[in-house]
C-alpha cells in the first residue's frame, strides 16, 4: 500500500488517472477505503488525481496531539514535494476546502486553479456547522441532526413523513464506516474536529490571486450559501455557482462535476 513519510506522520495516499494533475483534499472523517470516493467520480475521467487520508484519519497516522489547519496545509505541501509535483490543480471539499484555503494562502505558487466546495472561511465569513458539539449525542439524535443539516429540506418533519427515505439515508451513511474500531480512530477524528474550531482565513483570503471556482448546494446547512458568498466577496478572481442539492451537492446535481471539470480545463461556462 502506498505510504510516504510526511513531516511527523506516515501518510496513506492513492494516485490514479491521466490528464492534468489534481490534488484532492477530502472532508471531515474521510477515509479512502470508503466507496465510492473521488476516484469513482466523473473527475477521474479527465485528471491524474492524487488523494490521501489526512492526519488522524483512515490509514494515516493518528497522533494524539493538537492538530491545526496549518498542519493540514503543510502535510499537503509535503505530500506534493514527496510526489515531485511542482504544480497542480487543487480541489478542497468541506473540511478539505478549509485546508485548501490555508494551502492557497501559504503555497499558491504550486496551484494552477483552485476549486472550493461546500466550505467556509470562519471569522466574519461564517463557520461551518460545529460538529464537535454533537459528539455526546445519542446515535438517533446524531442521525437526525446530521441529516437535517446535510440537506435543509430533510428536517424532522420530512424525516417523520418519509421514514423509508430517511432510513435509506442513514443506512448509506452508516455503510461508509471503514476502520471502525481501529485503535486511535476516535482520537484522530476528535483531533480533526478540534482543528476546525480555530479555522479563520477570512482576512487573508484577498491574498489568493488564483482563478478560483466556489461551488455549493442550495440546501446546505453545514456550509450555508451565505458562507460561500462571503468567500466569493473576499477572493477577487473567483466565480460562484450553487447547485441543486445539500452539502453533497456534487452527488445530486449532474452538472456539478461537469462545471468543475470545465473550470479546471479552462473552458468557458455560462
Amino acid at each position: 500500500m502506498p505510504f510516504t513519510k510526511v513531516r511527523d506522520i506516515n501518510l496513506y495516499y492513492e494516485i490514479a488517472g491521466e490528464g492534468p494533475r489534481l490534488l484532492y483534499i477530502s472532508g471531515t472523517g474521510a477515509d479512502l477505503r470508503n466507496k465510492p470516493n473521488i476516484f469513482d467520480s466523473a473527475l477521474a475521467e479527465h485528471f491524474e488525481i492524487l488523494a490521501f487520508d489526512q492526519r488522524g484519519l483512515g490509514q494515516t497516522d493518528r497522533p494524539d496531539i493538537a492538530y491545526s489547519m496549518a498542519d493540514y496545509a503543510m502535510d499537503a505541501a509535503a505530500l506534493l514535494d514527496a510526489m515531485k509535483w511542482d504544480s497542480c490543480h487543487l480541489l478542497g471539499v468541506s473540511f478539505g476546502g478549509m485546508v485548501a484555503q490555508e494551502f492557497a494562502i501559504r503555497y499558491q505558487q504550486h496551484i494552477n486553479r483552485l476549486v472550493l466546495c461546500c466550505t467556509s472561511s470562519g471569522g466574519q465569513g461564517g463557520d461551518s456547522y460545529p460538529f464537535h458539539k454533537l459528539v455526546d449525542l445519542s446515535d438517533d439524535e446524531m442521525d437526525s441532526i446530521s441529516t437535517a443539516i446535510a440537506d435543509t429540506r430533510h428536517d424532522k418533519n420530512w424525516q417523520r413523513e418519509n421514514p423509508d427515505d430517511y432510513r435509506a439515508i442513514i443506512e448509506r451513511s452508516n455503510s461508509r464506516n471503514a476502520g471502525a474500531g481501529e485503535p486511535g480512530r476516535e482520537t484522530g477524528a476528535r483531533r480533526q474536529l478540534e482543528a476546525r474550531i480555530g479555522h479563520n482565513t477570512f482576512d487573508r483570503l484577498p491574498q489568493i490571486e488564483l482563478p478560483v471556482f466556489i461551488a455549493g448546494g442550495c440546501y446546505d446547512g453545514i456550509a450555508p450559501p451565505a458562507n460561500l458568498e462571503a468567500l466569493h466577496r473576499q477572493i477577487e478572481h473567483s466565480q460562484l455557482k450553487f447547485f441543486q442539492g445539500g452539502h453533497d451537492f456534487y452527488d445530486h446535481d449532474a452538472m456539478a462535476y461537469q462545471r468543475i471539470t470545465d473550470f479546471f480545463l479552462g473552458k468557458a461556462s455560462d
